[in-house]
């Protein structure tokens, strides 16, 4: 059982966030705290000067709509938390400003480009400094 889990989603994979959400309840011990952490990549400045200026505004807004909706459905208390930058060093950064005990995030399939690169997902498993549970 933990105490405090991360449970890092992303949002255009709705069905995994939910698959983890109910994994952590099983997992959460009486008390302890679950944060709902989505990380928005940031967009390339050479990108950005072609886009609104409140874009960045509105996908927070968005993410925090729909982390608010897959919270709705669980019968414990989750915190919900958008963060911005590259995925893997902001889900790191969250497990050490929460204490976490237990980083719970999904993986797909590696494509060509993450042999060479490496996934989100085998970054936090590298360089995480408590217990990481991969789903599939």
């Amino acid at each position: 059982m933990y105490s405090h889990i991360i449970v890092a989603v992303d949002l255009s994979h709705g069905d995994a966030g939910k698959a983890l959400l109910a994994k952590a309840a099983q997992m959460l011990q009486p008390g302890g705290t679950a944060r709902l952490l989505n990380v928005l990549e940031d967009v390339p400045s050479y990108v950005a000067a072609e886009l609104p200026r409140d874009l960045n505004d509105r996908r927070q807004a968005e993410a925090k709509v729909e982390l608010a909706l897959l919270v709705d459905k669980v019968d414990f208390t989750v915190e919900t938390e958008v963060r911005t930058g590259a995925a893997a060093s902001q889900i790191l950064q969250c497990a050490e400003d929460n204490g976490a005990d237990l980083i719970m995030i999904a993986s797909h399939r590696p494509g060509l480009s993450d042999y060479f690169i490496g996934s989100t997902a085998s970054r936090v498993v590298r360089h995480a400094q408590c217990s990481v549970l991969i789903s599939r």
